[in-house]
């Protein structure tokens, strides 16, 4: 059974630019697309207010997902694009159609109605619960702002790609995470960025001034710790231009100033099987709430 590229849609204009998204993505991947729209039971004393009946119903669980579907047929002429409807909690729903999908699409509000900053509770909890890799996409986000201004400084979907930005942990880097960045970069022939952010020993985090000598010995022996990882990768894609960047601060910092320039962003997420539950991890939360460019989060051990 071929995978998709499926998008959780409730008719939200975040939800809408999921799909538009989605819809490229899958041009990029020779992939089809997957419109599930979930529908959470109201208690019955409330399905019987006028708002909320039998024509209320149908328009979210018939029109919606329809008109979309025929929609990003038009503006995606070859796009095979179906759609699927599901009962129940909308995250537990939308983690369960992930499973069988090459990745899940989803607005940065929406789906649930609470808005969150620009995260949706829907949307955080998705996160934190899927494994497979997870993208989100802001309201308004459009094919132009993933490209280069044109040679008159206006924007345009002809021009080439913005670069990928890829946050990597050098400590513990990871296939799975650093291979998706990789990809989506090949794909978009565009150049891989990849930013490391690096703090100085714990003794110089209560006040203490990091001389600039210091500074520059350990900025230095990060960059090549950071080339030893990229080496095997840049052999692996030739035709990636790769981008380093390693520099003292905010991992989260440097990651939101460096998606202004971004087609995407991919950052990870360390799957956690215990007691405690499931977790973001502070960088991707920071990265997913104030990112100007979408935003892939990638699950990996």
């Amino acid at each position: 059974m071929p995978r998709t590229i499926t998008v959780g849609l409730d008719g939200s204009p975040e939800s809408r630019a999921a799909a538009e998204w989605a819809a490229r993505e899958a041009t990029l991947r020779g992939l089809p697309v997957k419109l599930v729209q979930v529908w959470e039971p109201v208690p019955e004393p409330m399905a019987q207010a006028p708002l909320l009946g039998a024509e209320t119903h149908q328009h979210w669980t018939d029109r919606v997902p329809r008109e979309s579907a025929e929609g990003l047929r038009l503006r995606h002429p070859g796009a095979e694009v179906t759609t699927e409807q599901l009962t129940g909690r909308p995250a537990e729903a939308l983690v369960n159609a992930a499973k069988d999908a090459e990745m899940l699409v989803l607005g940065s509000r929406g789906l649930g109605g609470i808005g969150g900053f620009l995260v949706g509770s829907v949307g955080l909890a998705v996160v934190a619960h899927t494994e497979r890799p997870v993208v989100l996409v802001r309201a308004g986000e459009q094919a132009v702002d993933e490209h280069e201004m044109d040679p008159a400084g206006i924007p345009s979907a002809a021009t080439a790609f913005r670069p990928v930005v890829l946050g990597l942990d050098i400590v513990s880097p990871n296939e799975t995470l650093v291979g998706f960045a990789f990809e989506a970069a090949a794909r978009r022939s565009v150049p891989l960025r990849v930013v490391h952010a690096w703090n100085p020993p714990p003794s110089y985090a209560y006040g203490m001034a990091l001389e600039p000598a210091v500074g520059r010995e350990m900025a230095k022996s990060d960059a090549v710790v950071l080339s030893e990882v990229l080496r095997p990768w840049r052999r692996k894609y030739p035709d990636v231009e790769v981008v380093q960047q390693s520099d003292y601060g905010s991992p989260s910092l440097l990651l939101i100033d460096a998606s202004r320039e971004a087609s995407l962003v991919v950052v990870g997420r360390r799957v956690r099987r215990s007691a405690l539950g499931a977790h973001i991890g502070t960088v991707t939360h920071a990265v997913l709430h104030h990112s100007t460019a979408p935003v892939a989060v990638v699950a990996h051990d």
